[in-house]
């Protein structure tokens, strides 16, 4: 039996690197799987070619969850599409690091809206949909940062502390209509954009980490299926730390 076999997910930014991961992993297990990507068609497309490899149905939609009306539009379609909305990934996110005598006010409003917002416009258009289904899963994705703080990331770290204290409140408001909300804080995962760092940098975080290795995208994506399926349905409220001990 897959673990999520039958279930329709919807996951933002999943072009590349982690959500990319969720978006395998989930189709493996058996879940049809929708899709947010903002630059590149050509991934887009051949994303859906690989989910749908699976034998699932797969769907790739353009669009930017950060606006409002958007993430509205992409809710309809997604449910008009697949039929219901059973897991809603916010995995969609970006960073624009500086130390905070430097940081432009432009680049605090970007992350916010991005990283934050985007995670209140689409809880917030599906729930009338989980709320008539009466079942579902959110799963925000946070980061160690918004637990412990960073220099240099300030206006990420704020973003990523606020997505931890979204997902809670709706945990609290919604649970008696049997959704769940929860949050995975990934540490230090490697993915596309860790490969263009300095290698002796990268060795000197792995040797700071308990487990001493850094985390692949399909740890956070196991750590996903888990949250999404019917495995963890008395688990909601929480932050998954998923960072080989890092915070420990």
């Amino acid at each position: 039996m897959k673990l999520l076999e039958g279930k329709n997910a919807l996951i933002t930014g999943a072009s590349k690197g982690i959500g990319r991961s969720i978006a395998l992993k989930y189709a493996e297990n058996g879940a049809n799987v929708a899709f947010t990507y903002l630059s590149s068609v050509e991934k887009g497309e051949a994303l859906v070619k690989e989910l749908e490899a699976f034998g699932v149905k797969a769907k790739g939609y353009r669009s930017d969850a950060s606006d409002f009306k958007a993430a509205e539009e992409l809710i309809n379609n997604m449910v008009a599409d697949f039929g219901s909305l059973d897991v809603l990934i916010n995995n969609a996110g970006i960073t624009r690091d500086n130390l905070l005598m430097r940081m432009s006010e432009e680049h605090w409003d970007e992350i916010m809206n991005v990283n934050l917002k985007s995670c209140f416009n689409t809880v917030k258009a599906s729930s009338r949909t989980l709320m008539k289904q009466r079942g579902g899963s959110i799963i925000n994705m946070s980061s160690v940062v918004g637990v412990k703080g960073n220099p240099g990331q300030a206006n990420y770290a704020a973003s990523k502390a606020g997505i931890i204290g979204f997902s809670k409140s709706v945990a609290l408001e919604l649970g008696s209509r049997g959704i769940r909300s929860n949050v995975i804080a990934p540490g230090f995962i490697e993915t596309e954009m860790t490969d263009a760092l300095d290698e002796k940098t990268v060795q000197g975080w792995r040797d700071a980490i308990p487990l001493k290795r850094g985390g692949q995208p399909e740890d956070v994506a196991d750590a996903c299926v888990f949250l999404g399926s019917d495995m963890s349905s008395y688990i909601t409220g929480q932050v998954l730390q998923v960072d080989g001990g890092m915070l420990t």
